[in-house]
């Protein structure tokens, strides 16, 4: 261990002379750890980007069922593109939105995409924030397993966590919105500890917390 000391054979001054050493030692590697770690040293952001499709650039669709595309401002200049087809939604961030992974990841149940994103920011050496994840919370229309005469289905929400760049943007992680009182924080944290480790194309994005009968997997278009 670092900051274990060998006492010297006797005396009191050499006693306290390792004491010395010992916290000297420990404190130094307490800001090694920092230097090494952003999340040790820094705390995390946050901001709200409200999406009004009205005020976004709109592209209509070609054929049937393609509703088009929406090109939008985020946080800090950063460009949300929003597509849908098919009663599913697709969201994507970034100057390369289009080509990005997230605009070919939607859920399998029918959904629509949020109007609220949260951005998670990190503050980078020399000061300048970065937004690292974003956070919305999608609506999710579920039919039951079992056919049932009245077309009965299960409406429910989940939040989806999205990995920005630099290394690409795509979907991290899912938090039942209805199932867990504590969504919001849950996908927080989902977003703070694994967004910037996550690796888009080789990780697969997982379910975080509880799931109801509303939740709703991921779905990737080829």
């Amino acid at each position: 261990m670092l900051n274990a000391v060998v006492p010297a054979k006797a005396g009191t001054h050499n006693h306290r002379r390792g004491v010395w050493v010992s916290a000297f030692a420990g404190t130094t590697f307490a800001l090694f750890l920092a230097a090494l770690s952003p999340a040790f040293a820094q705390s995390i952001e946050h901001a709200y980007t409200k999406i009004d499709l009205n005020a976004c650039e709109h592209t209509p669709g070609r054929i049937a069922e393609d509703y088009g595309s929406w090109l939008c401002k985020g946080y800090a200049g950063v460009p949300i593109y929003i597509s849908g087809g098919d009663q599913r939604s697709f969201v994507s961030y970034g100057g390369n939105a289009r080509k990005e992974l997230a605009n070919r990841e939607t859920l399998m149940a029918f959904n629509g995409h949020g109007d609220v994103v949260e951005w998670r920011i990190e503050t980078m050496p020399g000061g300048k924030k970065r937004p690292f994840a974003a956070i919305m919370r999608w609506s999710t229309t579920v039919q039951k397993d079992e056919p049932n005469p009245d077309g009965e289905v299960v409406r429910g929400q989940v939040l989806v966590i999205t990995r920005l760049n630099p290394g690409g943007v795509c979907h991290v992680g899912y938090v039942d919105g209805r199932a867990n009182p504590d969504a919001n924080a849950l996908a927080r944290k989902v977003a703070d500890e694994k967004a910037r480790a996550f690796r888009c194309g080789k990780d697969a994005p997982d379910s975080y917390g509880k799931i109801g009968p509303g939740y709703s997997p991921r779905m990737l278009i080829h």
